[in-house]
């Protein structure tokens, strides 16, 4: 990606991404282990309001450790590209970078590229930090608000983090999303898109962008500024679906 604006790609480089999301992924750490104190999942794999007492990451401990690393951590250091290898956004026009991952619709399945082009729809591909917090839910409700035109424009909506399905299949329900999300554990799928973002102490999580997908399977948008314009990032994608679709 060069330093102008090419192909439908805003140029990002890994100290815009640092700047861009050091406030936001701070109150995001900040507002994750409020919900990892409501949210658990026991050694079966289940969850309910049973286990939270066995919750492997409480707020108290998960809180002492964000504030721990966001004070120890300058800016730049804080907020990574998870590899520079594999960081770089793909490129509009070029086919988007291959995946198959568990979905959240509780049957065990998984999802690939080649099955959300089967249909002969666009996809809309967002990336988002984690379920249950602020930001990513105000997102995922302004999807589901909006979900009647993009079904209109014959596209369709899929989420994916690096939380397991069954927090997202929770997400979902609670949410009454009409769609639903991919979990990209250990975030490789993150990486190949560029959108990962290590923050030592605490781990890989996916940084808020938005990819649309053609029919085809191109890549033929990105938006990378998400962050700051989350309350109206649906409204921006119906837009940039009107004039590609």
């Amino acid at each position: 990606v060069g330093s102008e604006p090419r192909d439908g790609i805003t140029p990002i480089s890994h100290q815009d991404i640092a700047m861009n999301t050091t406030t936001s992924l701070a109150l995001f750490l900040l507002s994750l282990a409020t919900a990892t104190s409501s949210f658990s999942i026991d050694a079966n794999g289940g969850t309910g309001g049973g286990q939270r007492t066995a919750t492997a990451c409480n707020r108290r401990s998960f809180l002492s450790t964000s504030s721990s690393v966001i004070a120890g951590a300058g800016t730049a250091a804080l907020f990574q590209p998870a590899s520079p290898a594999l960081a770089k956004t793909p490129e509009a026009g070029k086919k988007a970078p291959d995946f198959e991952l568990p979905n959240s619709r509780g049957d065990g399945t998984t999802t690939s590229l080649a099955d959300l082009t089967r249909g002969g729809r666009w996809t809309v591909l967002y990336f988002y930090p984690g379920a249950f917090t602020k930001g990513c839910t105000l997102e995922a409700r302004n999807f589901q608000q909006d979900i009647d035109q993009y079904r209109k424009l014959n596209a369709q909506i899929v989420g994916v983090s690096v939380d397991s399905p069954e927090k997202n299949a929770q997400f979902c329900s609670s949410e009454g999303l009409d769609f639903y999300m991919l979990s990209d554990d250990g975030g490789e799928i993150s990486k190949a898109y560029g959108t990962a973002l290590r923050v030592p102490g605490i781990g890989t999580f996916s940084n808020r962008q938005t990819y649309l997908i053609d029919p085809n399977g191109n890549l033929q948008y990105v938006f990378t500024d998400v962050e700051s314009r989350v309350a109206r990032h649906s409204e921006e994608v119906l837009e940039k679906l009107k004039e590609l679709a």
